[in-house]
């Protein structure tokens, strides 16, 4: 599922007719199965809605001040989802939301969205990627930022974008010029 995030676009109403999107542009995996997933030891009250329905928002509180948006993916009664590292905002600074905590403040996005069904009906949702959006070239490396199953390969990013929060050892930022950025035509 981690993959083919890449390139969907993350929606937000923040008004009648006013819409908040970006393309997402860098994901993480994270499964029961392993020791960096927070439902890997046990069910907790904390990680309760990793547990839960597939389609679901998951976001918790990192560090104490950082929130991390993740989309509970797989199946009911088993911790599995995918973590939006990364997205491109069209018409804004490149950087705004390039790593998961800027994601969720540019969003406005906090514990009290976690359990949050992605839905339009609740001003949060996910759309398909745009036909006109090229993101054949998706970089699959290592997962960064924990010190558990650092070395599963279980991170995706597009490799045109320059509002990738770190980019795999030799990989150089695109210049630019030929960079990859969302247009207000590809919006949702």
């Amino acid at each position: 599922m981690a993959p083919d995030l890449i390139g969907c676009h993350l929606v937000s109403r923040n008004g009648k007719d006013d819409l908040l999107w970006g393309v997402i542009v860098e994901t993480e995996a994270y499964s029961q199965l392993e020791p960096a997933c927070h439902g890997f030891s046990r069910r907790t009250s904390s990680n309760e809605t990793l547990f839960g329905e597939p389609g679901n928002f998951y976001i918790y509180r990192t560090y104490g001040i950082y929130h991390c948006i993740n989309v509970v993916t797989d199946k009911p009664e088993w911790a599995s989802g995918v973590l939006l590292r990364a997205i491109a905002l069209p018409n804004e600074q490149e950087r705004v939301a390039a790593g998961p905590g800027l994601l969720a403040r540019r969003f406005g996005l906090d514990i009290t969205h976690d359990r949050r069904p992605v839905s339009v009906e609740n001003g949060l949702w996910l759309t398909s990627r745009s036909s006109e959006e090229n993101v054949q070239e998706i970089v699959n490396t290592t997962r960064i930022g924990i010190t558990k199953a650092k070395d599963l390969p279980w991170r995706w990013y597009l490799q045109k974008s320059r509002s990738v929060s770190k980019r795999a050892k030799g990989d150089r930022k695109p210049c630019p010029e030929k960079a990859w950025r969302p247009s207000i035509g590809n919006g949702p």
